[in-house]
């Protein structure tokens, strides 16, 4: 016979629970003691699989590799091999395949692809709306929407016949994504004819869910300038880049507003330039519906020495190298609203090293910065300071730094007994030292990966540092079974409870590990 709870033991509500040991919440959730709150749910069961990682008893183990001739990629649980013809799903023990798409011509691949997540507040029209799918984009400009679990086509959409469509990108992620052709380069033709050619490339832009088109548009360089070489759209901002180092953003907002002379569904019928066809549909593609005409409102523009231009932060702010050699190697941080550079917001490592440091926003929501190195990493929180000369300074939250030996002489004695100073000393990131090589953020169970490498018997060794991403603390250290070639390209992720390393390696081999944890039974 069982008991019945008493008033003690009812469900408290969402906020109240402040257990933290893994047992505990086992048990409150043994017991029915969690929240009707599916976002407190997760975030308990979360702080039990962290506890669990952290755990001394509990490891990393190698439980599936494979390779391949092309590059790999990952991505919220699913491995593409063979240019995302083959998708593996990394969720279960070990990688299983989720399907294999057939064999198709080089003409017919898939040149790249963007993973998207079904949304869960609406309420869509098809129910493979609802669920993920994978868009990708082959060499013959066709955009197709597959099922991430199956393969099967759901989508497909004609670009164009006159224009080289060759990536995709994220405007607003998992609602807007656009699809860029290459530069238009100027034909002999016209050369011959005295024909200028001012079209740089185009963009078609699209909404995930359902999937629809928002426009076609051109970059056009009487409008935009003759410099222009590149473009990108991202949060509703399209930002020019030009050969001088120079960037100016734009916004999507206001040029679809004013000049997008019809919109476009697809499938329906269009009357172009005497030119009928249906849009989306070979061979007439997606016609040209946003006419550039004039140049909008620049909304920022900025002159850099190298890396670009990086926004984000709280309050907003910038960082990039000013256009002058004697700036290179250093990072300026300042704010958006009026550019004025933030107190110690010059960042400068002086690293002596054949790689340079890197810098970027933290991927958290705390408004902080990256600042990372072959020997140190330190994130960076921008502080207000009202009243003050400097409205905003730029403050070290914690640094993280390499194992190195300072003690080794700069002047020797030989056995003969002559004074000998050494003539250099090792770089920064020499194979010899332990050396950082990448910055990885979990954002589920909040920790920061650090990739690691020593060298022991002329082979590269990694570890994965797992540092609290609040205080810097390290938590615990991975190694990784196969060894680390340092002039190979790597790529590591972190996802919960999986670690999964890429590799490329000699005569273009692809190679894929993957690691998930284990605890040990006394």
């Amino acid at each position: 016979m069982c008991a019945l709870p008493g008033p003690s033991a009812q469900r408290p509500l969402a906020g109240m629970r402040t257990s933290k040991n893994s047992c505990a919440l086992l048990k409150s959730r043994s017991n029915g003691s969690f929240s009707n709150d599916i976002g407190k749910l997760l975030a308990g069961n979360l702080k039990i699989l962290r506890n669990i990682i952290l755990q001394d008893d509990t490891e990393f183990i190698n439980v599936w590799s494979k390779t391949s001739k092309s590059p790999i990629f990952y991505e919220s649980g699913r491995i593409y091999l063979e240019n995302y013809r083959c998708c593996y799903s990394s969720l279960l023990p070990q990688p299983e395949q989720l399907y294999e798409l057939p064999i198709t011509p080089k003409t017919e691949k898939i040149e790249d692809a963007l993973l998207c997540q079904c949304p869960l507040d609406t309420v869509l029209p098809k129910a493979s709306d609802q669920k993920p799918c994978l868009l990708t984009l082959t060499a013959n400009n066709w955009l197709y929407r597959l099922s991430a679990d199956t393969g099967e086509t759901l989508d497909k959409v004609y670009l164009s016949s006159h224009f080289k469509f060759r990536s995709l990108g994220w405007d607003s992620c998992q609602e807007t994504f656009y699809v860029k052709s290459i530069q238009i380069k100027q034909t002999a033709l016209e050369r011959q004819a005295g024909v200028n050619n001012d079209i740089l490339m185009r963009l078609a832009i699209f909404q995930v869910f359902p999937l629809d088109l928002v426009g076609m548009l051109e970059i056009n360089k009487k409008v935009f300038g003759k410099t222009a070489v590149d473009v990108l759209l991202s949060q509703g901002v399209l930002a020019v880049s030009h050969s001088s180092k120079h960037v100016k953003l734009y916004s999507f907002e206001y040029i679809l507003n004013k000049f997008r002379v019809e919109k476009l569904t697809l499938g329906q019928q269009c009357d172009v330039n005497g030119a009928r066809g249906f849009v989306g549909e070979a061979p007439f593609g997606i016609p040209v519906n946003i006419h550039i005409h004039e140049c909008p409102p620049v909304l920022f523009e900025m002159s850099y020495f190298e890396n670009g231009v990086q926004i984000g932060g709280h309050p907003w702010h910038y960082i990039y190298t000013p256009n002058h050699k004697r700036h290179r190697g250093t990072h300026h941080i300042c704010s958006i609203t009026d550019g004025a550079l933030a107190k110690n917001g010059v960042q400068d490592m002086k690293c002596d090293s054949l790689e340079a440091d890197w810098i970027f926003f933290h991927p958290d929501d705390s408004g902080r910065i990256v600042h990372a190195g072959p020997s140190a990493i330190n994130v960076l929180r921008i502080m207000a300071n009202p009243g003050c000369d400097w409205k905003y300074e730029i403050v070290t939250d914690f640094s993280i730094t390499a194992a190195r030996d300072n003690s080794t002489p700069q002047v020797m004695v030989t056995s003969s007994g002559r004074t000998v100073k050494k003539r250099f000393q090792l770089l920064d990131d020499d194979p010899a030292q332990e050396t950082f090589r990448m910055v990885k953020y979990e954002d589920e169970i909040d920790l920061l990966a650090v990739v690691e490498i020593t060298h022991a018997e002329d082979e590269g060794q990694a570890h994965i540092r797992l540092h609290d991403n609040k205080s810097g603390v390290l938590m615990k250290r991975v190694p990784l079974k196969e060894s680390w070639d340092v002039t190979y390209s790597h790529e590591v992720y972190f996802d919960r409870d999986t670690v999964i390393h890429t590799v490329q390696k000699k005569n273009n081999t692809f190679c894929c590990h993957v690691y998930k944890i284990k605890r040990h039974s006394d």
